[in-house]
């Protein structure tokens, strides 16, 4: 399968934000100084290693060489090829992105839901979309992912030119089930994980020899840090997939900084059904219903 060239779309004028949420196009709409606030950075930066599954102080930090476990991702990389990559985001680009918060763009298969008065609809939903279904296969190779029948996939377009981000949030769990799944296109970039949880993180002393000597064990925790001054950085490779369980999953909001978008990125973002919408739940039928319209593969974005 041939690599098709995938072009930049044209930078709108428009956005899509609302509330306290903006973009750039937004804010020079506005001009002067905005009354509006960015997410204050965190004050401790530390790092996630996928092959340790540690989070470690980023250099020249206050804690530079410390190391605590952050359970939860996984992270695949080379999920799909440069052919593949290509071949997806130009049939994205071949069906309308409608305009989104915070300068992105997005494409929606799934369900119409109201989450705060726990509500759904299938109309217009027909599927997921026919070029996914290679996808959705692939990810059953891979023991974590092995019994994942995604309902509803969510694809997002980020431009460094509208200033594109995503603020820390936490993903709905009346509807959507234990694992987040999202492919990463175009570009790398940086997935952002903070708590607001009281308490703190108690932290071991990285041995000589990091990351390989994680592996082995580490020394008895010696420091801690407050849990709301920390934010651990997730590097995500251009093509790889992210898996989200546990408690990066249901304690750690995960965010994409304005700063971490330095190229147009595409993701696509796969979510499954919560237990109730499972066999033996209370809407297992409506889940079922849900899952045969989503796994037939027709869908267009509503």
């Amino acid at each position: 399968m041939a690599a098709a060239a995938v072009a930049a779309p044209e930078v709108l004028r428009e956005c899509g934000c609302k509330g306290i949420r903006t973009c750039l196009i937004c804010e020079r709409q506005r001009g002067g100084d905005p009354p509006w606030q960015h997410s204050p950075q965190k004050t401790h930066r530390f790092v996630y290693y996928s092959d340790t599954g540690w989070a470690v102080g980023a250099e020249e930090s206050d804690f530079e060489g410390w190391a605590f476990p952050f359970p939860g991702v996984t992270l695949i990389e080379d999920f799909v090829t440069q052919e593949e990559e290509a071949e997806m985001v130009q049939l994205m680009d071949r069906e309308p992105w409608r305009l989104s918060q915070s300068g992105r763009r997005k494409q929606d298969y799934g369900p119409k839901v109201n989450f705060r008065k726990q509500k759904l609809k299938t109309t217009g939903f027909q599927g997921l979309p026919s070029f996914s279904r290679e996808v959705v296969r692939r990810m059953g190779l891979y023991p974590i992912l092995e019994d994942f029948r995604p309902v509803e996939q969510c694809n997002l377009d980020y431009c460094p030119e509208r200033g594109s981000a995503i603020d820390p949030h936490l993903d709905d769990t009346w509807l959507w089930g234990e694992r987040l799944v999202s492919l990463n296109l175009l570009s790398p970039t940086v997935l952002s994980m903070s708590r607001e949880a009281p308490g703190s993180l108690l932290l071991c002393l990285a041995p000589s020899g990091f990351p390989e000597a994680l592996v082995e064990g580490v020394m008895a925790p010696s420091r801690s840090v407050l849990c709301q001054e920390v934010e651990v950085a997730v590097p995500l490779p251009r093509r790889s997939l992210l898996v989200l369980t546990g408690a990066a999953r249901h304690q750690w909001k995960h965010a994409i900084h304005r700063r971490h978008i330095e190229a147009r990125r595409v993701c696509a973002t796969f979510r499954e059904l919560s237990a109730e919408f499972c066999a033996g739940g209370r809407q297992q039928e409506l889940g079922q219903e849900l899952l045969q319209i989503s796994l037939s593969f027709q869908g267009k974005p509503l």
